[in-house]
């Protein structure tokens, strides 16, 4: 999944311009097949994203009669990439396929199709980022509602019948050969012109990207943590690695030099979006 973002400071405004005006670019390279099958249909699920730690107050360095007061639980803060190491046989991927590039006299996006109502797109985005889409070796993994929808927002602007010049289609902006490996990766044969399939088709490329970074820089921790060491939209933690590359594509975050954030702003936006989005009161 991948889109061309173009950043002023106003990062809600400009994600609405590049949703309507189809600025969309991206660089994909599809994962290989693999073995575990998935049973999203079968198991929604949905998790909190952070576990709360209580903190241990400090040692005083004198007996005082005034007990000393309990500090409140903190967030833990998120992991920190390891040296990159070979990833499970669930997650391995082939060589990085070359970016496609738009089509010859595309400068705008065209419509297919009646498109889906908010509340329609509001419930299949629900439905896709509640399924269990890792049920055997990771069913901890949920794709958290506020990315997807965030995702969503900053891809198509909700458009259920958008065709992006590059390809991308629909809310996700699924791309043909993304759509491909999902179906042939998790055994399901999800159409990429439904609304609600399209919707599950980019919340399943999302939760396949957090397996990934999480198994080969995070040592199997799937936490997606906004705080921290990555307070910042440029740190190489877990969520902007995701978000990264469903963007540019896992082949240019994923280095030989090591996990690299290459969109920054592209990041900002949906990260900005996970919060401030107006579509998060639809």
């Amino acid at each position: 999944m991948v889109r061309c973002v173009m950043m002023r400071t106003g990062v809600v405004a400009v994600v609405a311009l590049l949703a309507l005006t189809g600025c969309l670019e991206r660089s994909r390279s599809g994962p290989p097949p693999e073995s575990e099958v998935v049973a999203a249909e079968r198991t929604p699920e949905v998790v909190p994203l952070a576990q709360g730690l209580g903190a241990a107050p400090s040692p005083s360095a004198s007996p005082s009669l005034t007990p000393t007061p309990k500090k409140s639980p903190t967030t833990r803060p998120p992991a920190k990439p390891k040296p990159k190491r070979k990833p499970p046989v669930e997650t391995q991927l082939p060589p990085a396929a070359p970016p496609k590039p738009p089509v010859a006299g595309c400068t705008k996006p065209k419509y297919e199709g009646t498109a889906a109502t908010r509340a329609q797109v509001k419930q299949a985005l629900t439905a896709a980022a509640g399924r269990t889409y890792w049920p055997t070796s990771a069913p901890s993994i949920k794709v958290p509602l506020d990315l997807v929808k965030a995702t969503a927002w900053q891809e198509s602007g909700w458009q259920s019948n958008i065709v992006a010049c590059d390809g991308g289609i629909g809310l996700m902006q699924v791309m043909p050969d993304t759509a491909t490996f999902v179906n042939n990766r998790f055994g399901q044969s999800y159409d990429i012109r439904d609304f609600g399939d399209n919707a599950t088709l980019g919340a399943n490329y999302l939760a396949w990207l957090i397996k990934y970074f999480g198994d080969v820089y995070f040592e199997g921790d799937y936490t997606l943590d906004t705080a921290g060491d990555c307070a910042s939209h440029t740190a190489p933690c877990l969520v902007n690695a995701v978000i990264a590359s469903y963007n540019f594509g896992f082949g240019a975050v994923d280095t030989d030099a090591g996990l690299v954030i290459p969109n920054p702003r592209y990041v900002m936006n949906v990260r900005a979006l996970m919060t401030e989005c107006e579509c998060l009161s639809f």
